[in-house]
């Protein structure tokens, strides 16, 4: 698939119906979820770092994020979207700066929070909120080709505001010109058909909380466009690690060991995501 048909691909998923976007942190995670039949890929942030030996929010700088995920684009055929934490900057110019080099590296899209990279994750003031937005959607725009601008509004995950000062910042997210819209982590699926409801753009949701328990079906019929897994198979990964190697080393059994994929399996998912 050409860069520009991998684009257009993903500009058409977010246009009627429900699709899962698994969120891969290196190459053969990529290729095996896109053997395993995933139409379009998203870097995780937090899974990035902790590939690296680093905590999340703010462990990874713009250029390597943007090295992740040129390595994630050259493992699959597949559309790759760009999860950028606050876009590597306070200001608007900074979020504009990340959009346009996103657009150079070939991802087909990227989501932007409105909270900052410090302890406890303050929420960005309201007007510079949606002025970060606006340019960010401008410079997506100025790419000329399909590009899905995702507008988050990460407060009500941190606790730096209620649902209903969320619901009013996508509400301006949308006015300011964003693609996609999304607030991780709502308190249930009452308050998500809350959000749904109150704006007329594409949703994500976050597999994740009280959403982990909803099945794909049950969040289509509700109205979400698209359904992300974040850090989540990164980090059911890591339990595995924490899980088998306690039993090792504490418990002296081997037994997590029991569920392991064949190598002739995992081989052959990795041949296949590579050329799908």
């Amino acid at each position: 698939m050409t860069m520009a048909a991998r684009h257009q691909a993903f500009h058409d998923l977010h246009q009627q119906g429900c699709f899962v976007i698994p969120n891969p942190w290196d190459r053969g995670s990529a290729r095996m979820m896109a053997a395993l039949g995933a139409k379009a890929l998203a870097t995780s942030s937090a899974a990035h770092a902790f590939t690296i030996g680093r905590p999340d929010l703010g462990g990874v700088t713009r250029d390597e994020a943007l090295a992740h995920a040129q390595d994630l684009i050259a493992a699959t055929p597949l559309p790759v979207s760009g999860d950028f934490e606050n876009g590597f900057g306070d200001s608007p110019d900074d979020v504009a700066e990340t959009v346009r080099l996103s657009g150079e590296v070939g991802l087909s899209g990227i989501s932007v929070e409105d909270t900052q990279m410090q302890p406890g994750n303050p929420a960005y003031a309201f007007d510079l909120a949606v002025d970060r937005i606006r340019a960010g959607a401008a410079a997506a725009r100025a790419l000329g080709r399909p590009f899905i601008f995702c507008a988050r509004a990460d407060g009500v995950m941190h606790g730096s505001y209620d649902l209903a000062e969320g619901i009013r910042r996508l509400q301006a997210f949308e006015a300011a010109g964003a693609d996609l819209l999304y607030l991780p982590v709502p308190p249930g699926k009452a308050e998500l058909a809350q959000i749904l409801a109150s704006v007329t753009k594409p949703v994500n949701a976050l597999a994740a909380g009280p959403l982990k328990s909803s099945t794909v079906a049950e969040l289509a019929t509700m109205g979400v466009r698209r359904i992300s897994t974040g850090s989540q198979i990164a980090r059911a990964t890591h339990a595995i690690i924490r899980d088998a190697v306690n039993a090792m080393l504490g418990e002296g059994s081997f037994a997590p060991l029991m569920a392991t994929a064949s190598g002739d399996e995992i081989d052959a998912l990795l041949l296949k995501g590579s050329d799908q």
